[in-house]
């Protein structure tokens, strides 16, 4: 299920709004308009410099009849191998794109992640928190 709320444990809540914190700073600095892959290379440099341990373009295998599959889906990063990150750089998020963060947190077994389209004039504008409530 899609939802946004807050009943997750302190220290998840804490990284989040770090890693949101990074994000705006990122924005701010490059504004709208690069590619994807310059705004992970920033954030993921953003974020390291806050000590995070994160990982990019990581392999996410889907389980099918109890066998996992390397389907070629990849996470674009990944913080603290607790918060999945998906960028986009596109007009407007779409329902396909939600869908997509929410199946890479069912995949992962992960309970948290944010969908960040830094091709918004306010980031704010662009940022989805989404929580894998299963």
């Amino acid at each position: 299920m899609l939802r946004k709320h807050l009943d997750l444990p302190a220290d998840l809540n804490e990284l989040a709004r770090v890693i949101v914190d990074a994000a705006f700073k990122v924005h701010k600095h490059l504004g709208p308009g690069l590619l994807e892959s310059t705004y992970r290379l920033c954030l993921v440099h953003e974020l390291r410099l806050r000590g995070l341990q994160v990982r990019q373009e990581v392999p996410l295998p889907i389980e099918y009849q109890g066998i996992k599959l390397d389907a070629g889906y990849r996470v674009d990063v990944l913080v603290v191998e607790k918060i999945i990150l998906e960028l986009k750089t596109v007009d407007a998020l779409l329902a396909v794109h939600h869908a997509q963060i929410l199946s890479y947190l069912k995949h992962s077994g992960k309970k948290l992640g944010f969908l960040i389209n830094f091709n918004s004039v306010l980031l704010k504008d662009g940022i989805r928190r989404i929580v894998n409530t299963k």
